[in-house]
C-alpha cells in the first residue's frame, strides 16, 4: 500500500518510442538529436496531459546520454541516464513558472546558466507553464534566450501559447502537440490493464477515452478511479455508473420509439432518465450525437469516424439501416434547436418532452404524410387598408419549388384530400364574396375589375393549390408575399413582364393607391430582404403614363436585382389588379439630394408638397425656429 504509484507516473514514457499519439513530433526530435541540429530553445505547446513535459524530459535525458542508440533514443544505462532516472542529475533543471514567475526567479535562473556543466554535454532548463511569467520576467529572459551559451538548452512548455509575447515565440522552435485520439488512448489503457492483470471490456475503455477529451494523463487517472471502484474487472456498466454517463442503450431505445412514433414510450424513457439524476440538456446533447453517429455509419467511407468499439459500431450500423437520411437530417436540426433553447425554457422537462414529441412526427413525413400549412395573418397599415393575400403550399406537381420562409409545417399533418377540400371551399366562398358585393369591396379599398368581367388569369400547376383564411371578422383575406413563382420564372428563363398568354387586365389606380400598396409591400417584405426594402422605403414611386411606375434606386446593383424586383412587380400587379404595370428604376445621380435631413429642408419639402402649410404659416404670422 505504501509503495503504490498512480498509473500516470508509473507508466510515464521514458523513451520517445513510448510516447503515445505524437509520432511526428518525436520523429522530428530524434532526427535533430541524431544529426546534431539542436536549436537553442524549444516551445512545446498543446492541451493538458498530451506529453509536453514528458517529451521535454526525454529530450533532456537523450542529449546528455553518453551512449545513445542509433535511432536517437537514450540508452538508460550510462551514468547520465541513471542519474536522470534517479532524479539526481545536475545538468537538468526544472522550473515551475506558475509559482516562480517573478523577475528575481528569472535572474536566478540566468545566473545558473553562466555555470558550465561539470559532467555531460549540455545543461537543459525546462520551464513549465511558461505563460505564467510576468511581463517583466519575460523581458529579463529575452537576452539570455536569444544568445545563450553553447552548452545551454531551453525547453519551454505551455498550454496557452497565445499568452506568450511574440519576442519569446520568435526565439523558439515551436512544436504543437495535438489531442490524443480515442483509439490511441483506448489501446494504451488496454496495455496498462494487461500489465496490471486487470480484465477490462473494450467498450469500457472506449468510454474512458471519450470522456477525457484527448488527455492521456486524465485517462490514466480515471482508469485508476474505476479500478478502485470495480476491482480487477472493468465492465461497461461499472464505468457509466462511476462516471455518471448516460447509457448508450437509452439512445437506441429512444430512436426505436421515434421510428415507431411511440410517444408514450418516449415519455416513460425520459422519466427514467431524469429519475436517475441526468440533466435534460445532457440528454439532448447525447441524443444529437447519437443521430450524428447513425448518419456517419450510413456511408462506409465515413464509418471510421465513429470512434467506438466494434460491437457498438455494429449496433449503430443495424439501427442506421432503419433510419432514412431525411429523418436523420431533420432530427439533427430539431434536436440542435431544442438544445440551444433549453436554458431559456422555464419548464425544462416539458421542453424536452415537446422535443421528443416533435421528433416522433418526423418519420411520418418520410412515410408520405403531407405537411400542413400554418399561414400567418398580416395586419395592415396606418391608412387602414386590408389586402388579400394568398399563400401557396408545396405541390406534388412542383417538387423543386422553393418553400416560402414564413410557411411552417404543422406538428400533425392533415391528409391531403381534406386539405384540398378545405382550401377549395374557402377559396370559392371568398370568390363569391368579392364578386357578389363589389361595392363593399370598394369601400374596403380593394380594387375591383371592371364589370366587363374579363377572363380569369391562367392558373399554373405550380400554384393551383391555394390556402386562404380570413384575417379578421369582415371575411377579408390576406396574401403573404411569395417569391416562389418569381424564382421559378427566373430559373426557366422567363420574365414576369411577359403577359402575352394572359388576358389584359388594365384597371386604373391612383397615386395614393399606389403608395398604400407600395408601403404594404415594404412592411411585409422586410423580413425576407431587409436591404432591398430599405431602398424601396426611400424610392418615392411615381405613377406615369401607360401604367409605368418610376422609382428611385441608389445604384445599378439594386436596379438589376432581378429576383426582388420580380417579386415587387408580381405583387403590384396582383394588388392593383393590373397586369400591364411596368417598373422603371431610375438610378440617382452621384451626389443628388434624395432626402431632407434638417428641419428647414423638411419644412420646404412639405411646403412644396402641401402649399396650404405655407399659407397657414403666413396667415398666422408664425416664426419657425430652425
Amino acid at each position: 500500500m505504501d509503495n503504490y504509484i498512480v498509473s500516470a507516473r508509473k507508466y510515464r514514457p521514458s523513451t520517445f518510442a513510448q510516447v503515445v499519439g505524437q509520432d511526428s513530433i518525436t520523429a522530428t526530435l530524434k532526427n535533430a538529436i541524431k544529426t546534431g541540429h539542436l536549436a537553442q530553445a524549444f516551445l512545446f505547446t498543446g492541451p493538458r496531459g498530451v506529453g509536453k513535459t514528458t517529451c521535454a524530459r526525454i529530450m533532456a535525458k537523450t542529449i546528455n546520454c553518453l551512449n545513445p542508440t542509433d535511432d536517437g533514443e537514450p540508452c538508460n544505462e550510462c551514468e547520465s541516464c541513471r542519474a536522470f532516472n534517479e532524479n539526481a542529475s545536475f545538468n537538468i533543471h526544472e522550473l515551475d513558472a506558475a509559482s516562480n514567475n517573478s523577475v528575481e526567479d528569472i535572474r536566478a535562473l540566468v545566473d545558473q546558466v553562466r555555470i558550465p556543466p561539470q559532467a555531460g554535454k549540455f545543461k537543459v532548463y525546462i520551464i513549465d507553464e511558461v505563460h505564467m511569467l510576468s511581463q517583466a520576467a519575460f523581458n529579463a529572459f529575452l537576452k539570455t534566450l536569444e544568445e545563450p551559451p553553447a552548452y545551454a538548452k531551453f525547453i519551454l512548455a505551455t498550454t496557452e501559447k497565445h499568452k506568450i509575447i511574440p519576442t519569446i515565440l520568435s526565439r523558439c522552435q515551436i512544436f504543437d502537440f495535438k489531442r490524443i485520439s480515442v483509439a490511441d488512448i483506448a489501446n494504451h489503457l488496454a496495455y496498462v490493464a494487461k500489465n496490471e492483470g486487470i480484465d477490462a471490456e473494450e467498450e469500457a475503455l472506449h468510454i474512458i477515452a471519450q470522456k477525457v477529451d484527448g488527455a492521456l494523463r486524465d485517462a490514466l487517472s480515471t482508469f485508476d478511479q474505476i479500478v478502485s471502484y470495480s476491482g480487477k474487472t472493468i465492465t461497461y456498466k461499472n464505468v457509466i455508473e462511476n462516471l455518471n454517463i448516460l447509457d448508450y442503450d437509452y439512445y437506441f431505445k429512444v430512436t426505436d420509439a421515434l421510428l415507431d412514433a411511440d410517444v408514450s414510450s418516449l415519455l416513460l424513457i425520459l422519466d427514467e432518465i431524469l429519475q436517475n439524476g441526468f440533466d435534460g440538456q445532457d440528454f439532448l446533447g447525447g441524443l444529437n450525437e447519437h443521430f450524428r453517429n447513425l448518419l456517419v455509419v450510413k456511408n462506409p467511407k465515413t464509418t471510421e469516424l465513429l470512434q467506438t468499439g466494434l460491437s457498438l459500431k455494429q449496433r449503430y450500423q443495424r439501427q442506421g439501416k432503419a433510419c432514412s437520411m431525411s429523418f436523420l437530417f431533420k432530427a439533427l436540426e430539431t434536436t440542435n434547436q431544442y438544445d440551444l433553447s433549453y436554458k431559456s425554457s422555464n419548464n425544462k422537462r416539458l421542453h424536452v418532452e415537446i422535443a421528443l414529441t416533435q421528433l416522433s412526427t418526423l418519420n411520418m413525413g418520410d412515410a408520405g404524410m403531407q405537411e400542413n400549412i400554418n399561414p400567418q395573418a398580416t395586419s395592415k397599415s396606418a391608412a387602414g387598408y386590408n389586402h388579400k393575400s394568398v399563400e401557396s403550399s408545396k405541390s406534388k406537381d412542383s417538387p423543386s419549388a422553393v418553400s416560402e420562409p414564413d410557411i411552417q409545417a404543422a406538428k400533425h399533418p392533415v391528409p391531403e384530400s381534406k386539405t384540398e377540400a378545405a382550401d377549395k371551399s374557402i377559396a370559392d366562398e371568398q370568390n363569391k364574396t368579392d364578386v357578389a358585393d363589389p361595392d363593399k369591396n370598394t369601400a374596403e379599398h380593394t380594387f375591383v375589375p371592371p364589370k366587363t368581367a374579363p377572363a380569369k388569369p391562367k392558373v399554373t400547376p405550380a400554384t393551383k393549390k391555394t390556402v386562404t383564411r380570413p384575417a379578421n371578422g369582415n371575411g377579408r383575406t390576406y396574401r403573404n408575399i411569395s417569391i416562389r413563382d418569381s424564382l421559378n420564372a427566373l430559373k426557366n428563363g422567363k420574365q414576369d413582364t411577359d403577359t402575352s398568354d394572359e388576358p389584359v387586365i388594365a384597371n386604373t389606380f391612383t397615386q395614393e393607391q399606389l403608395e398604400v400598396v407600395w408601403q404594404h409591400f415594404v412592411e411585409h417584405y422586410k423580413v425576407k430582404s431587409p436591404s432591398f426594402v430599405l431602398t424601396l422605403a426611400k424610392a418615392n414611386p411615381q405613377l406615369k403614363d401607360n401604367f409605368t411606375i418610376a422609382y428611385q434606386v441608389p445604384n445599378l446593383i439594386v436596379k438589376e436585382d432581378k429576383l426582388n424586383v420580380s417579386v415587387l412587380l408580381t405583387y403590384l400587379k396582383r394588388e392593383l389588379k393590373n397586369n400591364q404595370i411596368k417598373l422603371d428604376a431610375v438610378v440617382l445621380a452621384q451626389g443628388e439630394k434624395h432626402e431632407a435631413y434638417t428641419d428647414r429642408e423638411r419644412f420646404e419639402e412639405l411646403s412644396t408638397k402641401y402649399p396650404k402649410i405655407k399659407k397657414l404659416k403666413e396667415k398666422l404670422d408664425l416664426e419657425l425656429d430652425f
